[in-house]
C-alpha cells in the first residue's frame, strides 16, 4: 500500500493506482507530487519522474531537497534538454528523450527504470510522476495523448506502482480535462490556499 504525503496523511492507496492532479498554475501541483515521491523514497520506494517542462537538474534538485535518505532509487526521464541542446550522456539517474512528442520513448524508458529497480534493488513499489500532461497536449492532439496515457496508466497498474500525473486545468477546456479524467482512478484538485499553502480535495479514490 502507498501513503499519500500531506494530501491525506492517514490514507493508504492500493498498488496500481493512477491519480490525476489538477489545478491552475502556481497552485502547488508540482510541490505536492514531489512530496508524495519523497515520502515514498524515505521508506524505500523507487521514484521515477517524467519531466516535459523542467530539465532533469531542476527536478532532481526539487526532489533531493525533500529527502534525507542517501542515494535513493531515482530515475528521471528528461524530455526537455535535447530540444534545448543541453542534454548530456544518459546516466543511472537520468535518461533523455528527444521531445515531449516522443511518447513511445517516454514509455519505453519508464519501463526500463521499473525493470532496473526490480532487478538491481528488488523494488516492487515505485512512484511515477508525469509533469505535465499539459505539455504533451501542446505537442500532440487529445486523441494521441489519450491513447498514450491509456497505455501508460495500464503499465503503472500492472507494475503495482503509484502514478501521479499533473495537468494545468486553466490551459484546457473542461471537456478535455473531463475526457482525460476517465483514465484515472482518482483526482486531486489543488487550489491556492491561505498563506500560499495549497487547498487540496480528493475525489474517486478508495482509501
Amino acid at each position: 500500500m502507498y501513503d499519500f504525503a500531506d494530501v491525506q496523511p492517514d490514507a493508504t492507496i492500493a498498488p496500481g493506482t493512477n491519480v490525476l492532479v489538477t489545478g491552475p498554475p502556481l497552485a502547488g501541483k508540482r510541490r505536492l507530487a514531489l512530496d508524495v515521491l519523497a515520502q515514498g523514497a524515505e521508506r524505500g520506494d523507487g521514484s521515477i519522474i517524467v519531466t516535459t517542462k523542467d530539465n532533469a537538474d531542476t527536478m532532481r534538485s526539487g526532489f533531493s531537497e525533500r529527502i534525507q535518505t542517501p542515494d535513493p532509487p531515482l530515475g528521471i526521464v528528461d524530455c526537455v534538454s535535447k530540444q534545448q541542446s543541453n542534454a548530456t550522456a544518459d546516466s543511472d539517474q537520468v535518461s533523455y528523450v528527444s521531445s515531449p512528442n516522443d511518447m513511445t520513448g517516454i514509455g519505453i524508458t519508464v519501463s526500463e527504470y521499473l525493470q532496473a529497480f526490480y532487478e538491481k534493488r528488488g523494488l516492487t513499489e515505485n512512484r511515477v510522476m508525469l509533469h505535465s500532461i499539459s505539455t504533451l497536449l501542446m505537442y500532440s492532439n487529445l486523441e494521441t495523448v489519450f491513447r498514450f496515457l491509456h497505455v501508460f496508466t495500464g503499465r503503472i497498474q500492472s507494475a503495482d506502482g503509484l502514478g501521479i500525473y499533473l495537468i494545468d486545468s486553466a490551459a484546457h477546456d473542461e471537456q478535455t480535462v473531463n475526457t482525460l479524467k476517465q483514465l484515472f482512478d482518482g483526482v486531486v484538485s489543488v487550489e491556492t490556499g491561505d498563506d500560499s499553502d495549497p487547498a487540496v480535495t480528493m475525489t474517486g479514490l478508495a482509501l
